[in-house]
């Protein structure tokens, strides 16, 4: 008698805050007010594992269920990537216009088990054995008696892919020694650290010809250059009170990636200059970001915002898709605790659309002082939950610094990126008239382009690489860079391009802006668009009254 098949499956304000401040005024309480400080403190669920303390970075290994269940598998048609868009205070798009996420539908390799159908009147239920000796000892011997067997009685053993295992081990050993010292005092590694000099031990002794003694030679030069601004860098960093003007001489033209946690952090005015005052201040701000997130996330979400909840929901999973940290769930939870107690605080504006690209910068830069390896294929869950902790809430502070400044681009109606896009066209007429024409006859609105460079702070066009080499520059220049200087920085962005947009039509234009060739930018094109920018701010900054001339 042929043996009946196996039941399927079942498919289941406004002023900037970072000034400098004396030390008098770092002993104060600088927490900003709000109306949601005032709400009863509620345990939240999506908060409980956000500790301070190194104690609970021990994990309890899950204890062994009852029995074998089947897991639901993933719908075809979700999907974590999404596409670009633009962003304005529309609704929000539906997930399922996200392209579909591929799914394997190989069949179940031999050796990998077998199938136990129990006798039952509903027949979706099944338990699916992996592995045999593993259930056995867990719940005892396996009673097959009138049940019906589909597969192989006796699997081959199955073992762990190597690359998996020794990919996670990998991503362990770069987490740094001292990552837990650093926590604490994020001046430790630079204390630590032994002085690098220039490397007079490059030569062209592997290629003499005369392109490769050229090439060596240049690699000999912009060594010792970096290794020279190092020092000069640490020079700095070292002194009991921090000069933040000499510290911006030096940011300004780009900061060391090991150096860059501390020194966005000053410049940012989140750590205070005077060294006996950074332990206790990050321990103040890290508790009080603890408490805004035990206060605004409830227990269940019943007590939600649920606009504001279900927006964010919608745009963390499509934060940066494709990149491995924002892919991670720990990466995903923090930024949606980051964007969601932001939005709390700042009622005015609540959360908007791009608001998310601007966490990744800072939480890129935190996560690489505890790591020896790439943030963007970093996986977060690794590292101690006091560490990703800290990520976190510094991460929370310097953003809120940041859009301190340009609230208003974010406030009902947008004015701050009104008034930036308007002043970004009178410009342009100022120092590519031909170009300003050329748009005007085609019937090109600055605001058709404009609008997301400034509401976006050029993320979508350019790398974050290439972002955070900008904002170097940006809090190098001080608490208006990002309204104000940022607005040269658009104006020699767009004249960059200004003989290919005069040889476009409308429809021509408008595409090659929304998708613009810079993904082989590096820091050389960046340091080009901010020394340009650098003269139209020097020459038109303090001449408002020629804008409309």
């Amino acid at each position: 008698m042929t043996a009946r098949p196996p039941p399927a499956r079942p498919h289941v304000a406004l002023n900037p805050s970072f000034n400098v401040r004396n030390t008098a005024d770092w002993a104060e309480d600088d927490a900003w007010d709000s109306g949601s400080d005032a709400e009863s403190p509620r345990q939240s669920t999506l908060s409980r594992s956000w500790r301070l303390s190194p104690a609970t970075s021990k994990r309890t290994p899950s204890s062994p269920i009852a029995a074998p269940k089947p897991v639901p598998r993933m719908s075809s048609n979700s999907s974590s990537s999404g596409l670009a868009s633009s962003y304005t205070h529309l609704n929000p798009p539906s997930p399922s216009s996200y392209p579909p996420r591929s799914e394997s539908t190989q069949s179940p390799k031999n050796g990998l088990g077998w199938t136990i159908v129990r006798k039952t009147s509903d027949p979706r239920e099944h338990v699916n054995i992996r592995d045999q000796s593993k259930d056995e000892d867990a719940h005892g011997d396996v009673d097959l008696d009138g049940d019906m067997v589909v597969g192989d009685l006796e699997p081959d053993v199955v073992e762990q892919e190597p690359g998996r295992k020794s990919r996670s081990d990998s991503e362990r050993g770069s987490i740094k020694c001292d990552a837990g010292d650093i926590v604490n005092d994020p001046f430790h590694g630079l204390r630590h650290s032994s002085p690098q000099f220039p490397n007079t031990h490059l030569s062209a002794k592997g290629n003499q010809s005369p392109q490769g003694i050229e090439k060596s030679e240049k690699m000999m030069r912009e060594h010792s250059i970096r290794s020279s601004r190092r020092v000069k860098f640490v020079e700095c960093l070292s002194k009991e009170d921090v000069n933040i003007a000499d510290l911006r001489k030096l940011a300004w033209a780009g900061v060391p990636n090991e150096l860059r946690p501390i020194v966005w952090q000053l410049l940012l005015g989140y750590l205070p200059l005077p060294s006996p005052l950074r332990s206790t201040t990050l321990s103040r701000k890290r508790g009080e970001y603890l408490d805004l997130v035990e206060r605004a996330l409830p227990r269940d979400r019943q007590g939600l915002d649920q606009q504001i909840w279900h927006q964010i929901e919608i745009d963390v999973p499509r934060t940066r898709p494709g990149v491995r940290l924002w892919m991670q769930a720990s990466t995903q939870r923090s930024l949606e605790r980051i964007l969601y107690v932001w939005a709390i605080r700042h009622p005015a504006s609540g959360y908007v659309q791009g608001i998310n690209d601007l966490v990744t910068p800072f939480f890129q830069v935190f996560l690489s002082a505890y790591i020896d390896s790439d943030p963007e294929q970093f996986d977060t869950s690794l590292l101690p939950s006091h560490v990703l902790n800290a990520v976190e809430a510094d991460s929370f502070w310097c953003l809120s610094r940041l859009l301190d400044g340009i609230q208003d681009n974010y406030i009902s109606a947008q004015p701050g990126i009104q008034r930036s896009v308007k002043r970004m066209a009178e410009l342009v007429a100022r120092i590519d008239a031909p170009l300003f024409a050329h748009l005007e006859a085609q019937s090109v609105e600055f605001m058709q382009f404009a609008f997301r460079w400034m509401n976006c702070l050029l993320m979508r066009e350019i790398s974050v690489q290439n972002t955070i080499r900008m904002w170097d520059t940006y809090l190098a220049e001080g608490p208006d860079a990002f309204s104000q200087f940022h607005l040269y920085v658009c104006s020699a962005f767009l004249v960059k391009w200004s003989k290919k947009l005069r040889e476009m039509d409308f429809q021509g234009i408008i595409m090659f802006l929304q998708s613009l060739p810079t993904q082989d930018w590096g820091d050389h094109e960046i340091e080009m668009l901010l020394s340009e920018a650098f003269v139209l701010n020097s020459i038109w900054q303090n001449a408002q009254s020629h804008f409309n001339a």
